[in-house]
């Protein structure tokens, strides 16, 4: 339940906007490369730009309100525990007394439009729609409530990367499932993401009020340590790392070419989330980070160039044989 006093002002309709977070929509850039691996990938032949067009807007509505409905839920039950937390002691479920009719409401009413929306594209994209709502109230709702959970918090938040990869994939081709070594290389990234921000996190909540604040701001935070957190990161990069070789080994081997790319990728975003007072803690505000941004963008362009650029010298790499080294005996 919320944090309310008899002090308290009663919220505003900014405050019931500000809950369902739409600065944090500039997270579904990550259905981006499920457009664009579908649209190189599938080859289901031309593509009726209109239709296509169609299809992208609905599936950025839907993102954006499922996403919404699952935010709103989790500030409104989260308002006890940011209470204790530096800086998101400051949102409208802490600050203000919220009518939980409204909120309900709310929540249901973005789920189902959202939800409607989904399924005028088809049976996959309804199906991946329905996951990611019900994952939001695993996320969030008691008795289950993951993000309670040390390590499955993790595990069951970065599920939302996949879902949003198959919501560009399946607005573009319904009836052909994307390769799950790309989904799990997503899976994998995102749970990098989201462990990175709990190392910032971690070590803002210490620094503001000590350790006994961890358990206060949420149970799993009791668990973690520094070194915990830091090396669990280490694993899912190099999850990421394997799932991404066998994608690209598998379906297009020149774009190993962007590897180095995606390494330095990985080590900034950790050495954002390991510099005080990150942006790593709040993801939405990345968008202040024009070096990432820049570094981001090349490595698209650069899978866009080399899905149409043969590279053959890198086939030795697939090889068997072993290499033979001339005059010697």
């Amino acid at each position: 339940m919320s944090v309310t006093n008899h002090a308290q002002p009663a919220a505003g309709i900014t405050d019931y906007i500000a809950i369902a977070r739409p600065d944090h929509w500039i997270k579904h850039v990550l259905i981006i490369p499920g457009v664009a691996f579908a649209l190189i990938m599938s080859q289901t032949g031309p593509i009726e730009l209109a239709t296509l067009a169609e299809r992208l807007v609905i599936c950025l509505f839907v993102a954006m309100a499922l996403s919404s409905a699952n935010y709103t839920i989790n500030e409104w039950l989260d308002a006890p525990f940011d209470a204790m937390h530096p800086t998101k002691r400051a949102r409208p479920a802490v600050q203000t007394a919220m009518s939980p009719t409204i909120v309900l409401a709310q929540y249901v009413v973005l789920t189902t439009v959202g939800i409607w929306a989904a399924n005028r594209l088809g049976y996959a994209f309804a199906a991946t729609a329905t996951v990611f709502a019900v994952f939001g109230v695993i996320y969030n709702v008691r008795p289950i409530r993951a993000k309670d959970r040390a390590f499955v918090d993790v595990i069951v938040e970065s599920l939302n990367n996949p879902l949003r990869f198959l919501f560009g994939w399946f607005a573009v081709v319904p009836s052909i499932a994307p390769p799950v070594s790309i989904l799990l290389a997503y899976w994998f990234g995102g749970a990098f993401l989201m462990a990175a921000k709990r190392v910032s996190e971690h070590r803002a909540i210490v620094e503001a009020g000590g350790t006994a604040n961890l358990a206060a701001y949420r149970p799993s935070f009791a668990v973690y340590t520094h070194s915990s957190l830091v090396t669990s990161c280490l694993v899912y990069a190099q999850g990421f790392a394997f799932m991404m070789a066998i994608f690209l080994l598998k379906y297009r081997i020149e774009y190993l070419v962007v590897v180095p790319m995606l390494i330095a990728l990985f080590a900034s975003y950790m050495r954002l989330a390991l510099t005080p007072d990150s942006a790593a803690a709040r993801p939405e505000e990345l968008m202040r980070q024009p070096a990432m941004l820049i570094a981001a963008a090349v490595t698209m362009a650069l899978f866009g160039i080399l899905t149409f650029v043969d590279l053959p010298w890198l086939n030795s790499l697939t090889s068997s044989d072993l290499i033979r080294l001339g005059g010697i005996r």
